[in-house]
């Protein structure tokens, strides 16, 4: 295994497609295995839908996402219905929006948020039985990867307008169940590569809308590779091998 090149860069563009495959399976266990009805009971998705988006830092006690990482999270969103959104949120006494725009969680939300959390433990912890190893395996390697990406954040000066900035890290109190710790994880990696490729579409002269119209030819190929070389730096926190294991783990699970 470790004769195979896979750099930095290589590796960031194999992970992604295997990361959002894994995460999205996750997250759609969990709306159809108790989150969808947890939402009604709060409201529906007027009232929870962006606690959900923002819950491994809203759920954290003080925990807030300011003006500038909200914009990042929702860049390929209008941001005036973005914000009627929120409008509804906080009326329905979910978020707590601030006079700098920073959103925070309500009593009421935390609460959703718990619950959510014990959702995403029943439905991990089925879907992903019998991978045992691979969990922890993964867990652990995600925990390297987000903690040297924040410290290259904070060296490049890049902990604010961030999508990964607003996100990382994720809220993993005591006892949290390694699936949830996996789920989480994944996702928060996510929010890096996303901030990777507005660098390089936002280089190469785009909008958030323009570069969701471009369609798939040598320019968008170009930002693609562009967005891997942007998004390796973390990578250099695993060794060949570990990234070779971490790919085939990913392979390994449902989605």
């Amino acid at each position: 295994m470790n004769t195979v090149d896979l750099a930095p860069h290589r590796f960031a563009g194999l992970l992604a497609p295997a990361v959002d495959r894994v995460f999205r399976a996750g997250m759609l266990a969990g709306r159809d295995g108790g989150g969808a009805e947890l939402s009604q009971r709060y409201g529906g998705v007027a009232a929870t839908g962006f606690l959900v988006d923002l819950r491994t830092r809203l759920a954290a006690p003080g925990g807030t996402v300011d003006g500038p990482g909200f914009a990042a999270i929702t860049r390929y969103h209008d941001p005036v219905t973005c914000q009627r959104t929120v409008d509804k949120q906080v009326a329905h006494g979910m978020l707590h929006r601030g006079p700098d725009g920073a959103l925070s969680a309500t009593e009421r939300g935390t609460a959703f948020l718990t619950e959510l959390y014990q959702v995403h433990a029943e439905v991990t912890e089925e879907l992903w039985a019998g991978h045992d190893e691979r969990v922890p395996r993964l867990v652990a390697a995600l925990g390297r990867l987000l903690s040297y990406a924040l410290v290259l954040a904070d060296e490049e000066g890049n902990r604010g307008g961030s999508a990964f900035a607003a996100m990382a890290p994720p809220y993993e109190p005591d006892g949290t169940p390694s699936g949830v710790l996996l789920l989480n994880r994944l996702g928060t990696l996510r929010y890096h590569r996303a901030d990777a490729h507005a660098a390089a579409w936002a280089a190469a002269g785009h909008t958030a809308s323009s570069i969701a119209a471009l369609p798939t030819g040598p320019e968008r190929l170009a930002i693609e590779l562009e967005t891997d070389r942007r998004a390796a730096g973390p990578y250099a926190a695993l060794g060949a091998e570990e990234r070779l294991t971490m790919l085939a783990d990913l392979a390994a699970f449902p989605g």
